[in-house]
């Protein structure tokens, strides 16, 4: 005989519920990262964080989910003796007698404020580039790469316990008794039973290659070069996470650029003249000789801090790259005069009166930290400008 079973009335939900309210817990503090990715992409310590290392990310009036007594162990009624009018006082601010303190008295004890959330780089990473992508894509040497989530798209009638689909294993328990004549009991048999199954499944990836483009010359200060290293950290991860088929090719620059490895390009102090044009002349060298633009999507990005011998030259090479190029990017960090303006710098100046009305030439300018996540979304957000590449 065909082994049976029944349900139960006593809900399995009921002990999942803590689970719901720790996972609502955590979407609760994605949401205010997300909020404050500004600031939270700026700081130092996630920046030369490892991969796979835990960062703590100090998030305010949130806390997990936990019983909460009455710090004052007052008294109290449910009922007033009536009588008041609009303006009486029914109540007064608690003492400091914890050491909390009150308004600007100083306290004795710790606040209680923030909540540090934990989270890996990875799990940050994930959050930032969320709505980020590599804009203008052509289908450009395609192939079919496994993507590294696998997806439950399918039901089988094997399966591991924890895999079980409870809503089709009903489903198909009612239909067979209905068959049956017994529409007043829901008895479920080994065969009823339905589980989720998963795949790896492939995803196109197409061809890119972007160009960080550095500025090591001795005008980039310590601030200038932070902003350097913050931006193009950010971006790499963004490049490694999303765009698994995607190279980058490192080039930094005085008077004189050199291709390097990642490990140099961040760690290299700054020093000599400055020429930028020669970081684009070594860019097109490269793609002349590696990347067949008929076959790559080519991203050439440029961050200095405006100061360049040779203007009208950088204008000249971008140009020749544009008509090869799916986006040119140009980031100009602020200093003296200047990082107190909006307004560019001489070659920053240059870009705007040539390219003006190139929406595939794209320029920000960064004079303080928090400036690093709105130049990110604005040189990967989606666009559809004609490509012609």
């Amino acid at each position: 005989m065909a082994q049976q079973f029944s349900l139960s009335t006593d809900s399995w939900d009921l002990h999942r519920r803590a689970d719901r309210d720790r996972e609502r817990h955590n979407e609760k503090v994605k949401e205010v990262i997300k909020q404050n990715l500004a600031d939270i992409i700026s700081q130092e310590d996630i920046i030369t964080a490892d991969r796979g290392k835990i960062v703590k990310v100090p998030v305010r009036g949130l806390e997990l989910p936990h019983i909460r007594f009455d710090p004052y162990d007052k008294e109290r009624v449910g009922q007033g003796p009536g009588g008041t009018k609009q303006g009486d006082v029914i109540a007064r601010a608690p003492s400091d007698k914890d050491g909390q303190g009150v308004g600007k008295k100083a306290g004795t004890a710790p606040g209680i404020d923030y909540y540090e959330a934990e989270f890996s780089v990875e799990e940050l990473a994930n959050m930032v580039f969320e709505d980020l992508h590599l804009p203008n894509m052509k289908d450009k040497g395609t192939k079919q790469v496994p993507s590294e989530n696998v997806v439950f798209n399918t039901i089988t009638r094997r399966g591991i316990t924890g895999n079980l689909d409870r809503k089709k294993t009903l489903l198909e328990a009612y239909r067979r008794n209905s068959r049956l004549g017994n529409e007043n009991k829901w008895l479920v048999r080994e065969e009823d039973k339905r589980f989720k199954n998963y795949e790896i499944v492939t995803e196109p990836q197409r061809n890119a290659v972007v160009f960080a483009m550095r500025d090591v010359s001795g005008s980039m200060g310590e601030f200038e070069a932070y902003i350097c290293r913050s931006f193009y950290f950010w971006m790499v991860q963004f490049l490694k996470t999303k765009y698994t088929n995607t190279e980058i090719v490192f080039i930094t620059c005085h008077t004189e650029a050199k291709e390097v490895d990642e490990h140099q390009f961040f760690g290299l102090g700054e020093s000599g003249g400055t020429r930028m044009s020669s970081a684009y002349a070594l860019a097109l060298d490269v793609i002349d000789k590696r990347y067949n633009p008929r076959e790559w999507n080519i991203y050439p990005f440029l961050f200095s801090d405006g100061y360049n011998w040779g203007d009208q030259e950088c204008v000249d090479l971008v140009k020749k790259m544009l008509a090869i190029s799916n986006l040119i990017g140009y980031g100009e960090i602020g200093n003296d005069g200047w990082q107190s303006s909006s307004g560019f710098a001489p070659l920053g100046q240059a870009y705007e009166e040539a390219f003006s009305a190139e929406q595939r030439v794209c320029l920000v300018k960064i004079n303080e930290k928090d400036d690093v996540w709105p130049a990110l979304k604005k040189f990967f957000s989606e666009r559809h400008p004609e490509v012609r590449v």
